[in-house]
């Protein structure tokens, strides 16, 4: 599993890329695939009191879609740096929760520690976030507060810049045109070609013993529903344009209409999950 771009500016923040933008977040970015969540629940086959820690969750997709899945879900743990992000995330889970508890970690992932003893992470999970992480650290961190057989899942299916269609090319030669060649990274840095493969990183681990798993999607955007994401996003949020975002916003709508046939945008993308234990754990 290639890892998206990396940012060459340290200075990036989750906080400082999706702070106000969480309501957009939960409604424009794409869930995980059903496939996807049911993997993640066999994993916990045969764990009495399954414990959840999701890191860099966002607005609590994954914690989200697994709770009705995996009823036997005990506790979560919801990670995250920026607060308005776990405030959407918390009141996600809140329906679906049942009696499982919850808490919430404000901070990076690697500065992660349980609140209480009692109840280490049978289950890790990273969705669409790793490359914006301290990768070894994090995998230290997970190394010393999981359970013994604990899972760590790192997952995701980069996005609409890496996508490779004639619409989505079109698009990003008009945010080019506006912001120039190099992908931006929010307002402090740019993307800079991968380094390191993910399954580098967990083989440097103590999680290493890896498998993967891909599953096609094929979603279906109105021009309308691309806009909205892409204001989520660290290449094309709006704080980037000076002042001409909705100038920019008008030309793309046009371009996607131009594009949507039927009145809408086709994206067939692949979502890979490495499922990475340490060795000698169950398979």
């Amino acid at each position: 599993m290639t890892r998206p771009d990396q940012p060459t500016s340290a200075a990036v923040s989750d906080d400082a890329l999706f702070g106000p933008e969480a309501a957009d977040y939960a409604r424009y970015r794409p869930g995980l695939p059903d496939a996807v969540i049911h993997l993640l629940a066999a994993t916990q086959h045969g764990v009495p009191a399954p414990v959840l820690l999701d890191l860099g969750t966002g607005t609590g997709q994954v914690p989200r879609a697994l709770l009705p899945v995996l009823r036997r879900l005990a506790h979560v743990y919801l990670v995250d740096v920026n607060a308005s992000m776990l405030e959407a995330a918390r009141a996600a889970v809140e329906p679906v929760r049942g009696a499982c508890t919850v808490d919430v970690f404000t901070g990076a992932a690697h500065t992660f520690a349980p609140a209480a003893p009692g109840r280490a992470p049978t289950l890790i999970t990273c969705s669409r976030s790793f490359h914006w992480m301290s990768r070894p650290e994090v995998l230290s961190m997970a190394d010393r507060v999981a359970a013994p057989r604990a899972v760590v899942a790192i997952m995701g299916d980069g996005s609409l810049w890496t996508h490779e269609a004639h619409w989505t090319a079109a698009l990003r030669a008009l945010i080019q045109r506006y912001l120039g060649e190099d992908r931006r990274a929010g307002p402090h840095g740019t993307y800079a070609g991968p380094d390191r493969r993910y399954e580098d990183d967990l083989a440097d681990s103590a999680f290493s013993a890896v498998t993967e798993h891909s599953f096609p999607v094929a979603r279906t955007w109105t021009p309308e529903e691309v806009i909205g994401y892409l204001r989520t996003t660290s290449f094309a949020r709006p704080t980037l344009f000076a002042g001409h975002h909705p100038e920019f916003e008008d030309a793309a709508l046009r371009l996607l209409q131009d594009h949507a046939g039927g009145g809408v945008l086709k994206e067939d993308a692949v979502f890979t999950v490495l499922l990475a234990r340490r060795p000698g754990g169950e398979a």
